[in-house]
């Protein structure tokens, strides 16, 4: 059960129900939360001249017992490291603009989803 998706002339991803020859499809949907959020945090503190080193964000996920088995909580855990502890208003206000905001892929989620966020400097 593997599945091949592209866009455009972009290169393309595989999805696998066994998360064997690529992630699942409900494992590429936390990475397409985790990855729309990581964009949007980057380009709002690269805006407000935070400097990053590096960005990594972590997802975990829960899921529902029964069908459809769809995500009930959601736990994100933003790494980032350049920022030193005075930035940390500016870097959790990025966190809440692309959570409140921005982020395209959280805004298609049911509006019910748990989605717990942790931000820690390195």
């Amino acid at each position: 059960m593997v599945y091949e998706g592209r866009t455009g002339n972009s290169r393309p991803i595989h999805l696998d129900g066994d998360s064997t020859a690529g992630p699942s499809p409900m494992e590429a949907l936390l990475m397409s939360l985790g990855g729309c959020m990581g964009i949007d945090i980057q380009a709002i503190l690269e805006k407000g001249r935070i400097p990053i080193e590096t960005l990594e964000v972590s997802m975990e996920g829960d899921r529902a017992g029964s069908l459809p088995k769809r995500f009930t909580a959601v736990r994100m855990t933003v790494r980032i490291q350049g920022p030193q502890e005075g930035d940390l208003p500016k870097v959790e206000r990025a966190v809440q603009l692309s959570r409140d905001k921005y982020c395209s892929v959280f805004h298609s989620l049911q509006p019910d989803l748990d989605v717990d966020i942790q931000i820690e400097l390195a």
